[in-house]
């Protein structure tokens, strides 16, 4: 079963819907697997857990 990881921030349920939703869709329609066999994660990851061109994001945010 083909898996997608997707890290970001927290995020409303509706949101959460939406990301499965489409990434389901996308992944099926690329690879012509049924959707039913597509596994998504959705993972939080905050700012302070996240590098970006050698710091962290948080930091990057800050500037």
């Amino acid at each position: 079963m083909p898996t997608i990881f997707f890290y970001g921030p927290v995020l409303e349920v509706e949101k959460k819907r939406e990301l499965i939703r489409s990434f389901t869709e996308a992944a099926s329609q690329a690879t012509g697997i049924d959707k039913s066999g597509i596994v998504v994660y959705l993972r939080k990851s905050s700012p302070d857990e996240v590098g970006v061109g050698g710091e962290l994001l948080a930091d990057r945010r800050k500037k």
